[in-house]
This record gives C-alpha cells, structure tokens and sequence, in this order.
C-alpha cells in the first residue's frame, strides 16, 4: 500500500505527458493511474479529475464511453478493457485440495486407535516365534499346525487397514463434495446478482462480474456497490461506507463535492450514475483482499510481519507528535487487526453468540459426547475382563510361567483383546451422526434450491423446522407487487373506477401527468409485456410503476414528458426515505419560475397541502377542517377496502426569490393538492392456503408493514392472517410504542409480553419497531419454550431485524444487496409460499436425522453388547473387527446417506413445531431401539450358542488364534447384517407409524443403498474368506438368515402395538443444553466444540466482504498516515473505530456494523417497499 500511497504523489507532473504519450490498448488513462486516483477522497480527489482530466466527462472521453449513452456493447471491446484494466472478480481463497481433506479425516481419535492396532497386528503377524515351543506355551497355538494358515495372520491386520482407508476416503470425499457444493452455491449467490448498466443508451441488468471499467452505473438506493467508480450525476445521494472507513455517518456524494464512490460501500439514500474506474482486485475493497492475502497462509505470514513493522512506523510517527495517551489509541486498532482472532474467540466467550447455535447441533454435541464415554467405558471394561481371563486361566488355573521365548505369543494375544476393545469402541461412537447431518442438510439445500430457498447457512435450514412465529412484509410476500390504481378522488370527484380523459379538466390532466411522470425516479418504467397476452412489465418502484400505469389507463404517456425533461435537467430532488415518507422534485420552468412536485403518503402530504384544484382545475382553499373530511369521506372508505392512498400535489414559486433549499420543511409544505389515488396491492392466490398450512403447523404468522391500519387490517383478513371472531391485536408503530415503553421512554420486556402473544398486524411500523417486536419474541420468556422467530424484508432498513431473527428471509426480486447480505436464505421469488416449504424442509432434516439416530443406536447397542458378552464368555468376539467396520460402513455411511435423502411430505405440517429442548430421541424411539436390540440380541446369542446344534455345523466358539472361519461365525454375522437392513426399513418412520414400506419408492437413493449393501454382504459373505473372517453358506443358511431379517418388519409391528404411553421407565435423550445445567466453562467449552462443527459447514461460504470490516479500517489508517500525515483526522477517525469496535462487540456479530452504529433516525431507506415513494 505504501508504493500505492507513493505513486499517487509522483503523479503530478504527469499530466502534460499525457497528451503525448497514448497509452495501453487506446486508452488514455493506465490502471496505476486509475488506482491511484480512487485513493483520494473528497476536494482532493476533484482537484486531481481536473488536473489530470479537465472534469468528469474529460474522464469519460479518456476511457472511451459516453456518459449518457455508456459503453458500446460490443465483445472486443469489453474483453480488451478487461485485459487491461482487470475483471470484476476477486479470486477466492483456495479450496482445501482432497489430500488435505484426507489428511483432516485421519485426525480422528477412533481411527488412530485402530491404525495403531492394525500395525502391531500385521508386526507381530510377521515376527514367528524361535522355537516351536507350543507346549511351554500352553496351548496358544494350538489348531495353527497348517503352515499356510499361520501366515495369513498378516490378514487381519491389513483388512483393519483396509477398511480405515475406506471410511477416511468415503468422509474427505464427503467434504470435499460439500465444498464443492458451496461453491457452486457462492457463485450462484454471486451470479444473482445483478446490477444495471447503460450499454448502447439501454438500461440492462448485467451480472457484478461482467462490469468493466469505463461502463456508466445506475446507482440507486440500497445498492452494494460492486466497482470503484466516479460520480458523473446524483440526486441526494447518501452512502454508508463504514465498511471501509468505520465511519458511521452517511456520506454525502455529489458530482461537485465528493465523487468517489467505493467498491463494497452501501447506498442508503438517492440515485446517480456513475462511471467505473476500477474494478476486481484493482477496485478498493480488491486492494483490501490482496493485502489479506485471500492467497494463502505465506501472505498471512508476511501480513503479520507487515503489521508489525507497520504499528511500529506509525507508533513511531505518533510518538513525535502526541504524548503516550495517543500511542496507546493508535496502537490498539492495529493490535486489533493482529490478533483479531484472539479477540473474536474471547468475544465468543463473553458474548454468547447472536444466533444460539442451531437446535440440533447442541443436541448432537452431547448426544455424541454422552454415547462416546459410554462406548469407552465398555470397551475398556471388555478389555480387562479379556486380559485377566487370559492371565488367569493361562497362569492360574494351568499353573505356567512366563517363558521369555513365549512373549511374542502372549503379547499376539494381548493385541487381539486390545483390537477387539477398540472396535467395541468403534461400533460405539456414531462417526456417522457428522456425516448425516452434512449429507441430510446438504441434500437439503441442494433440492431447496428448487423451491426457491436459497440457503446461505447450512443451519438456517434445519432451524426453520422449529419455527414459531413469522413475522411477514406485506408487499411483494403476502401480495402480488403489482401496484395497480383503482379508485381516485380528482376535481372534487371521487371515481370508484379510472375515470375517462375526457371527464378531466385538461389543466388537472395536464398537471396530474407531469407530477406522475416527473416526480418518480427514471429508473422507473412499464415496458411492453414479453408474450403475447401477459401483463405489461412493471421495472422499478411498484407504487411508481402503480401511478405510471395510472397515467397509461388515461390515455397519456409519460415518456415524452421525460424526454422533455430529461434526468439531469430536474433542479432538486428529495428522494424517498423511510423518515420522508414522500419524494419531491423540482423542475425550472421556462420563464425562470421553480415547480415542485410531491407525492407521498396521504396522511402526511394532505397536512401540508394549503389549497386543492376544484372541478375546473382553479385552486380552492383546503383547511384543516376540509381535510377531516376528506379523510373520513375518502382516505378511510379506500382504506378499509385494503388500498394504500397517496395524495399528489404541486407549488409554484415565483422567479426573482429562490428558496433555500436545503430548508426541506419550508420548500415540501403550503402545497397544492392535485388528486389522491387509491392504490391495490392483490393478495397472491396461493398466499390464504400457505398461511393456512403454517397455522395448522403451530406457527403465527404476524404481517409488519408501513402502511396504514386499515389497508393492513383489510389485507390480514383477505390473507387469513386474522378471522373474525378471534381475539388479536392489530397496533400502529405508535400505539405499539406506547404500549411497551415506561415513563423513561425504555422499552420493558414485560410490557411487550403482554403485547406480542395477540399482535397479528403492525402497521405503520419503522424498521425499528420490527427489530423491536422481534428481539421482544426471542427474548421472552412467558411460554413454555423459547420462540424460535423467521422474519421476511428486503429494504435496507430491515437489515438489523433480519440479522437478528433466528432465521432471516430476503427478497431475491425486490430485495437490496443490504437485505440478502443480512440473510439466511434468500427466496428467489419473494413468495410466502416458499416459505412454507422451507419450514417443510426444516422439519424433514430434524426427522432424517432422528431417523438415522434410530436406527444408528439400535445396532450400537446390539454390537456392543455382542462384542462384549461374547468376548467375556467366549474370549473372542463373534463379531470380528473388520466385520464390525463393515456394518458400521454400512450404518454410517450408508444408512445416513438413505435414511438423510428422505423427501418431506406434507404430513410434516400437521404437528406442532419441536421446541428447542424436546429431546432427539422420543419415548416411541426409545422403545424401537430397546424393542428391537432386544429381538436381535435373543436371536444372536441363540445362534452363538445353540445355533451349531440347529444348524448342525462346527462350533466357532473357543477357537485358537489363527484358526481358519467358522460357519458358525458367520452365520451370526450374515444374521446381524439382515436384520440391520431390514430394521432400516423400520427405520423410516420414527413417530410410531405402522406402514414403515409408505412412500418407499418416491425415494431411489434408499432402494439403490439397501440393494447395494444386500448384494455386497453376499459377495463378503461367499468370497470374503480370510480377511473378512467369512466361510461360504449353503442356500438353506441364507434363507434362514433371511428369514430371520424379515423377522424384524414383524416384529417391528408388535413394538408398534405396545402403547408408549404404558411405558413410564423410558428415559428419553439427547435433550438441549438446559441453559441451567450447564456451568459456564461448559457452555464455553460446547460452543467450542459445536463451534468447530459450524466453522466447518460454513467454511468457503461467507460472502466476501464479510471478514473484512474489521481490517478494512486498519488498512485505512495506515493508508491516511503514509498519504496525509495528518494527525487529528487519524485521531478523529480512529475513534471512530474504535467506538465502532465497541458497537460491534454490542451487536456481538462484526459482520454489519453499518446497521448497529447508524442512528435510527439516519438508517434511510424504505421498510419494505411500504411506505410510499
């Protein structure tokens, strides 16, 4: 960044080069010149543009393009501008490759342990003892006469192997997959969004990435700006760029101030165009990146060591010019980049994090915690008893001592009880739980896509089942957004319907198309409809395109008085924000005189307006008592029929005294009221069945809106949302207010208790209010479980309440870059039935994954007590290792990939949604697991000990080391294995259902596994031989194997029959973290745990400005130091940042601090669309 800082003051005489020299491609500004041109702010940076380029249109002329008519839209041109001057893209950080992944997979404890066992196995397989002293020995090796049979002892060790890399190859794949899959969601995410350009003199919507430098940008409230750029025209243009400066205020931009408009910078306010000069890496937020060292760990080292030297420089510049006190300030931003992560993880501590952690994660982490000690308590156990059976028996009862030549045997010995204890403790840990949630939310994801969810955290997904309350936007979710006027009140007449011209004056016609026309933004337009017989396009504003439409249905046109009026030829414009609640302009008529025009809510501009046109179009003196009337005889009847009103009005001022216009209250004020139009919203037809489902699944549904009472109040009973009859609320942002604060003004928690429950409608609400209602839900207490909040925006003012939500939904049409940035999933056609089906999703992960548990902790509980019994009796497992890894191959992996792809059906909506402390495992699990171990342990110890008498085969108990398989042997394992597959069929259904088969083929994933692993058992079983301690079964054992599998779907049905309801001794499990039983080094400890599980899921997921807001302000103030050496603007900006800081540790998420340290009062921007423009 110095040499940048540098460049930029080398550069003054160039200019008088420049006419000589031409540079690169064409072009008469090189990139260095550009980047160091968007690294001056404010009087500076003008004072360079005319320097270097006489103003902005020179500018325009170097770089080729045209400020009104942009860019030609021609390829050659744009591939080469993108050779020269870079693309819009910054690159991400590296994918972990698949070695890596295997390399992280191999961390686990329960595989070292295993690998640890295999090598001493296959070792002390290839050591043969000196002398064949079997009788010193005792009878150890007895049954391994045969030659071939001693050495195939390595075999074991290397299947163990075997079966290890299988499990780490099939989990790195199963990360990398996820990776994978992320990143596609990322350039989806990326891909989506578009922003708009003048290619040709045509407004089109190009994606962020194909911006070039030199294209002319629409910017306009809301935006993320995706490029660096210069302001060539803006009216009232507000930007917030704390997430480059940490300043907090808004920064006022206009093309004769302050120009420069910064990649990654948010637009609160307003609209221009601008002229792109730098994008990608070169843009400021790329330099930012590059600096980052988005490149990999070298970079982070140098950074680091950068930083070092950079606080020391800068500490040593402010130790000449200030006292200590002011070293200490500037160090500590700087310390703050340094050990950012430090800070993030005490912050972590003292903070419990903004969105808990998702439900089920907490429930998983100590579920797995508590089945993990369990399984090592017992594998422990089954080890001493082996070894002191062993001991005993050996050099008790027989009476031997230990001979030195016979250590090898013995310690063979030892190693085949120590690898049977560790796969005990295999079987017992579920590694697959991770795995099924991945697979199941993934899956999820992958196929919510396709219903218009786009997740952007893996959590929000599951999340949504929970559940309780939505808190909806009216616009666009609940209605159509398209804006249609269908009554009016003109010259004294109210029309009930679009009146003819002709009944018009022309004078009101006339002034009512101009007020329409001018007075709304140009981005603004109806376009003719795409086929044949559709609904003409609306772009824009909705309410506009409402009143564009308006002018159309009169037979008039707007377009010619645009042209006549072109964009940079309007005076002053107030633009729309959410404190506003109106936009005006003004235009210069041609004898010098000004015009304003007004529109806005009509509850507000009507208190302004002083006259109003009669019939003949000549002004009438309109007082306070007429507009009672008004309201009463129009406002109110159009409002109870669910239209929002907006009143149209115009003042004229003379020509010799121009106003102040910066005064706004004395400019909009002592108008004259032209016509108020009644505008209808229609509710989307699928809305009333949608809201209905989420009644029926236990979830409120509460609309928020900005507009008045009674459009609300009409809308809610069109939409379902309330019914007669019932007892609700419908409040307004001040009554809600008043309701909730003390005589302080403070808002009580106790006060909103008794408030929330019954509120359905809150209209006239700021984004305030809607953060207020939602942070009110979660944080109550009055009901039995917390309430779980999913909360819909998509101005840039619903921000906070979206981040704040347990689940945030932004619009993917109407919503700005603010919106999606604070959200969890973004619905890509801002409809509320979408929402529904997230919930659907929601519900079915939770199931997957109980599903999986259930079937999962069946077959821990029947191995583990098999291993144990048997090895306690017969000093040998009847299950060997390498069979253990299978099934548990077969229940991990497996069984969660099919029972985690399970489609969700709509009998997922007719429960009540889980709380966020219902146990995973139910009464009715519970009694399939118990239910069912018991059936399968009956059958396995009858095979293990009677079943050679009933088969007529060998005994394979107490057989030697080395000895080959036994039939016996496995038949219990070809047994075990049927039974696990048909109890996974079982498994489908978890809430005690009696057709388990329902559904079965809408699933292929679950049919190609349970055949898979059908047909490979078979191959094991026949072909498996040795390593697999197999021996081939005749015909007739299979049957009966299977016979007894099918058993299971039988049995499965008498469990069912038993009433849960009898069974009192049931415990269930996998409750979540009560937050009084936990002490807080546990709660620090679980979330750390948890937080290793999340910071996986969301790995490769952040958007890319997300981590920067903290560095992105250090880098600035180094960047001021090297260029200005101003102190006081340091100082001033640094405590800026610093408070910001604090801010952010309030919020306790730095993802946005914009949204915290801006006041209310200046978050601009329009709740939802609501409010009128």
């Amino acid at each position: 960044m110095g040499d940048m800082a540098n460049s930029s003051i080398e550069f003054h005489p160039k200019p008088q080069q420049q006419r000589e020299v031409p540079h690169v491609g064409g072009f008469g500004c090189t990139l260095a010149e550009l980047r160091s041109l968007m690294e001056l702010r404010g009087a500076e940076a003008l004072q360079k543009i005319q320097e270097a380029y006489g103003d902005v249109s020179g500018l325009c002329r170097r770089l080729k393009t045209s400020p009104t008519e942009g860019l030609a839209d021609n390829t050659n041109d744009l591939e080469k501008r993108r050779q020269i001057y870079g693309q819009n893209f910054i690159p991400p950080k590296q994918p972990k490759t698949f070695l890596q992944l295997v390399w992280e997979a191999l961390q686990d404890v329960t595989l070292i342990i295993l690998e640890v066992a295999a090598i001493v196995s296959l070792g002390l397989s290839f050591y043969a003892p000196p002398g064949e002293e079997s009788e010193a020995c005792g009878n150890v090796s007895g049954g391994a006469e045969d030659e071939g049979e001693a050495e195939a002892g390595w075999i074991e060790g290397a299947a163990i192997l075997l079966s290890v890399i299988c499990v780490v190859l099939v989990t790195a794949f199963n990360d990398w997959s996820k990776e994978k899959q992320f990143r596609g969601l990322q350039s989806r995410i990326e891909q989506e969004q578009k922003f708009t350009v003048i290619r040709n003199g045509q407004l089109l919507q190009v994606p962020v990435a194909a911006l070039v430098v030199g294209d002319i940008a629409q910017v306009k409230y809301g935006d993320l700006l995706p490029a660096d750029g210069v302001l060539i025209q803006g009216n009232d243009l507000k930007i917030d760029e704390s997430s480059l400066t940490g300043e907090s205020d808004h920064v006022r931009k206009s093309a004769d101030k302050d120009p420069m408009l910064l990649s990654g910078t948010h637009v609160m306010e307003g609209s221009g165009r601008m002229v792109v000069t730098a994008v990608g890496v070169n843009s400021q937020t790329g330099i930012i990146f590059t600096l980052l060292g988005a490149g990999g760990e070298e970079e982070e080292k140098k950074d680091k060591k950068g930083k070092q030297q950079d606080g020391a420089m800068d500490s040593s510049q402010t130790r000449a010019k200030k006292q200590d006190g002011a070293v200490a300030m500037e160090m500590q931003p700087l310390k703050s980049a340094e050990g950012g992560e430090m800070e993030e993880r005490e912050k972590k501590k003292t903070n419990v994090p903004k969105k808990e952690k998702s439900v089920l994660q907490g429930k998983l982490t100590k579920l797995a915690v508590q089945i993990g000690k369990a399984g090592l308590v017992m594998s422990a156990i089954t080890v001493i008893i082996l070894v002191l059976y062993f001991v005993i028996e050996t050099f008790v009862v027989d009476g031997r001592v230990w001979l030195a030549e016979c250590t090898p045997v013995y310690v063979q010995y030892f190693v085949k009880f120590f690898i049977i204890g560790v796969t005990v403790l295999v079987v017992a840990v579920p590694e697959g739980l991770p795995l099924a949630v991945t697979i199941s939310l993934a899956y999820s994801v992958k196929k919510m896509m396709k219903d218009n969810n786009l997740v952007r955290h893996l959590d929000a997904c599951e999340t949504m089942g929970n559940a309780t309350a939505i808190c909806s936007d009216k616009t666009g979710t609940l209605t159509t957004n398209r804006m249609t006027v269908v009554q009016s009140y003109l010259g004294d007449t109210h029309y009930k319907e679009i009146p003819a011209p002709s009944a018009l004056t022309p004078k009101i016609l006339d002034l009512l198309v101009h007020a329409i026309s001018i007075n709304s933004a140009y981005t603004t337009k109806i376009l003719p409809p795409e086929k044949e017989g559709a609904l003409p396009r609306q772009v824009g504003n909705k309410t506009e395109c409402a009143l564009l439409g308006f002018v159309l249905d009169l037979k008039r046109d707007f377009q010619p008085v645009r042209e006549q009026i072109p964009e940079d030829k309007l005076y002053k414009v107030y633009t729309f924000n959410s404190v506003r609640k109106s936009m005006s302009t003004v235009i210069r008529m041609p004898d010098g005189s000004f015009r304003l025009f007004s529109k806005g809510a009509s509850e507000i501009l009507l208190k302004k307006c002083t006259n109003i046109l009669n019939s003949n179009g000549e002004l009438r003196g309109f007082r306070p008592r007429d507009r009672d009337d008004m309201v009463k005889k129009i406002i109110e009847p159009m409002a109870c029929d669910g239209l929002r009103t907006i009143c149209i009005a115009y003042r004229d001022f003379p020509a010799n005294q121009e106003p102040d216009w910066d005064n706004e209250n004395d400019v909009v004020g002592d108008l004259t009221c032209i016509a108020v139009v009644g505008i209808e919203d229609p509710v989307r037809p699928e809305v009333p069945e949608a809201i209905r489902k989420c009644q029926r699944a236990g979830i409120t549904v509460r609309m928020v809106t900005g507009d008045n009472i009674n459009t609300a109040r009409a809308i809610a009973a069109k939409c379902g949302i309330i019914h007669p009859g019932e007892d609700f609320l419908c409040l307004e942002g001040k009554e809600f207010n008043r309701r909730i604060r003390n005589e302080k003004g403070e808002i009580e928690q106790e006060r909103l208790d008794k408030v929330w429950p019954k509120l359905r409608v809150l209209a006239r609400s700021s984004p305030t209010d809607k953060h207020t209602l939602v942070k009110g839900i979660i944080d109550s207490t009055t009901g039995e479980q917390r309430q779980v909040v999913a909360v819909t925006g998509d101005g840039t003012n619903d921000g906070p309440a979206l981040k704040k939500a347990d689940v945030g939904f932004a619009m993917g049409i109407a919503g700005t870059d603010v919106a999606k940035e604070a959200s969890d999933i973004i619905l890509t056609d801002d409809n509320f039935t979408s929402i529904v089906k997230a919930v659907m999703w929601g519900r079915n992960v939770y199931d997957s994954i109980s599903k999986f548990l259930q079937f999962q902790l069946t077959v821990n509980v029947v191995a583990v007590i098999v291993a144990f019994t048997g090895a306690c009796i017969t000093q040998d497992s009847p299950l060997k290792a390498v069979q253990m890894l299978w099934v548990n191959l077969i229940m991990d992996t497996f069984a969660s990939l099919a029972l985690a792809t399970e489609p969700p059906t709509e009998s997922l909506l007719l429960r009540k949604p889980y709380g966020r402390d219902k146990p995973l495992i139910s009464r009715t699990m519970m009694k399939n697991i118990l239910g069912h171990a018991v059936y399968q342990l009956t059958i396995i110890f009858t095979l293990l000990f009677v079943g050679e008498l009933f088969f007529d085969i060998d005994s394979g108990r107490n057989a030697p080391l080395h000895s080959p398989p036994s039939e016996h042997y496995t038949i219990i394992f070809n047994t075990f294995v049927m039974m696990q597959l048909f109890n996974e069929i079982n498994a489908r259904k978890i809430h005690g259902e009696r057709n388990v088969f329902d559904g079965i083929f809408s699933n292929p994933i679950f049919c190609t596994i349970v055949l898979g692993t059908f047909g490979i058992q078979i191959v094991i079983v026949q072909f498996g031989g040795k390593p697999f301690s197999c021996s081939p079964l005749s015909t007739e054992q299979w049957l009966w194997c299977l016979f007894v599998g099918v058993g299971e779907l039988v049995w499965g049905q008498v469990i069912a029959t038993i009433p849960t309801s009898q069974l009192k001794c049931l415990k269930e499990a996998g409750h979540g973290p009560g937050k009084d039983e936990m002490t807080d080094e546990e709660l620090a400890e679980g979330e750390e745990e948890i937080d290793h599980a999340e910071r996986e899921l969301r790995r490769g997921q952040i958007l890319w400005f997300r981590g920067l807001n903290r560095i992105q302000t250090q880098m600035e103030v180094v960047s001021t130091f090297k260029r200005s050496g101003s102190f006081q603007g340091a100082v001033r900006r640094r405590s800026s940042v610093l408070s910001q800081l604090h801010d952010v540790t309030n919020l306790s998420t730095p993802t946005h601090v914009t949204l915290s340290a801006a006041k209310p009062t200046s978050t601009a921007g329009n709740p939802g669309g609501e409010s009128i423009p």
